[in-house]
């Protein structure tokens, strides 16, 4: 039920008029019975569905509308355009960047649009990037495999120089491996460019993930990491097609949430997070994250984790918190994660709330998924598109994927994004497990007041933690593409 405000007419007529022969308790009592009245007619007028989902679903009214209403957009709207000061590029230039784009799918994404800013200030033409076949997935897709090679060239045109592959004069010309500093500004890049385009004609960037600062660059370089991410960077037809007509699928049975459930082997093997698991089951993750090279941590405190909230819910958590926002059990729940660990075994906890799980195996056939079976990048892109365009999306953990969904969705009017606080859940769902709590109103009252501003409302990007410097300032600064507020999104002029 949407509630809308009239302002010019927001208070009775009655209250306008002269009442001196009243006095004022009589005057009190007026005022009071006019009000019950009121209340008792909207009450009345309040549809019975509505009234059902109020008392035994939710603990307020407000909520319900809270759920799934995002449409407004809270009077903002993306903003891309370049400035007035925005010159066009120098196609005359003769220096080259080639990249290697590492990591999973929302790492390289990000990854490539920093390059793209990059290129633009070192006046650099882009090579198309290669992508990261090394990384945990073993993905052999190329560049056009998952993105649209001749749109992303098309689209940046006045933006930047891209080009397929270096020109043969070039391909055995000697390069200057350059591994850029992590959240560098602008002035880093110009100074460089100063200095290796002296000795080089290409410079080979091994890296591309966090290149750039979050904040304190010129408006029209963040403007264009936007344009990149959310217009160039177009997934490739077999990818958009598919994943247009797993959307179409969701909502013709309603409304749905994209659940990105991170109860996946790596991250719990990578986070040390272990809570719940039998003994042979967290041996296993061990083992795999002392095998696991490039993971720094080997020894991690799994209770110590989790308090602190660093781990990803568990699928029963999950149930227990969608529960507790006022979901109810009939609402259709699209998993946008890989094989859940243990499956069925700990998958179980969540469908015993929410019978309607969907995954793309159900939800498309197996000849349309024939083709990404061994592609986990390009599966990853069908999450991805069904994730941007579900109703509600909610992150089990804050990971590339989350942060990339939470921001895209941001750009497309603040659609409805659910970020659980696990810290603050853990020590709730902890009285539950020592009997201090049961499930119920009274959770249901707490849960709610702990996430009022955690639904993907309109804010401005959070800053660094206070009293930290240098590199570990920057690494806790949130990330432009989980915000892009307010450089890439503006108010519009005509909303209140």
């Amino acid at each position: 039920m949407k509630m809308v405000t009239n302002r010019s007419s927001s208070s009775p007529h009655f209250l306008h008029l002269r009442i001196p022969s009243l006095s004022i308790s009589a005057y009190v009592l007026l005022l009071f019975g006019f009000s019950a009245a009121l209340l008792y007619i909207s009450q009345r007028q309040m549809p019975e569905a509505d009234s059902k989902v109020v008392f035994s679903e939710t603990p307020s009214v407000i909520l319900r509308d809270r759920l799934w209403d995002s449409s407004s957009a809270y009077g903002y709207s993306p903003c891309v355009k370049p400035t007035r000061k925005y010159g066009a590029i120098h196609t005359s230039s003769d220096h080259y960047i080639t990249v290697r784009s590492n990591g999973g799918l929302n790492q390289m994404r990000a990854g490539i649009s920093d390059m793209v800013a990059v290129a633009r200030i070192m006046n650099a033409t882009l090579v198309i990037p290669q992508l990261d076949r090394q990384s945990f997935w073993q993905d052999s897709s190329t560049f056009g495999d998952i993105f649209d090679v001749s749109h992303f060239i098309q689209s940046l045109q006045w933006d930047v120089r891209v080009v397929q592959q270096l020109p043969t004069k070039l391909e055995s010309a000697p390069r200057a491996r350059k591994h850029f500093t992590s959240w560098a500004t602008a002035s880093y890049y110009e100074e460089l460019a100063k200095s290796l385009w002296k000795e080089y004609q290409v410079i080979h960037v091994p890296k591309s993930d966090s290149r750039l600062a979050n904040n304190d660059l010129p408006i029209d370089i963040q403007k264009l990491r936007c344009r990149t991410l959310y217009n160039a960077l177009r997934f490739s037809s077999p990818i958009e097609e598919l994943g247009k007509k797993l959307v179409e699928r969701l909502h013709l049975r309603g409304r749905y949430i994209a659940l990105h459930l991170r109860y996946e082997k790596d991250m719990l093997s990578f986070t040390g997070c272990a809570y719940g698991l039998n003994e042979a089951e967290i041996n296993e993750l061990r083992i795999m994250r002392e095998n696991t090279n490039h993971w720094k941590l080997k020894k991690i405190n799994s209770t110590q984790q989790r308090n602190e909230g660093s781990c990803p819910l568990t699928p029963k958590e999950v149930g227990i918190f969608l529960q507790a926002l006022g979901y109810p059990s009939s609402v259709w729940i699209y998993i946008a994660a890989g094989e859940i660990f243990g499956g069925e075994t700990y998958l179980g906890d969540l469908r015993f709330r929410f019978p309607n799980l969907i995954f793309k195996d159900t939800l498309a056939t197996r000849e349309e998924l024939n083709n990404f079976a061994s592609h986990a990048t390009q599966a990853a892109a069908l999450d991805y598109m069904i994730s941007v365009e579900s109703d509600v999306f909610v992150p089990s953990y804050t990971g590339n994927m989350a942060r990339a969904v939470e921001g895209h969705r941001r750009f497309l009017g603040h659609r409805m994004t659910i970020n659980p606080d696990r810290k603050g859940l853990v020590a709730l769902f902890d009285k539950i497990d020592s009997g201090e709590l049961k499930e119920g109103q009274k959770l249901r009252e707490l849960v709610t007041q702990m996430h009022k501003f955690r639904l993907g409302t309109p804010r401005k990007r959070y800053g660094s933690l206070p009293g930290l410097k240098g590199r570990n300032r920057l690494r806790t600064e949130e990330s432009f593409y989980e915000n892009p507020y307010p450089e890439c999104i503006c108010r519009n002029k005509n909303s209140a």
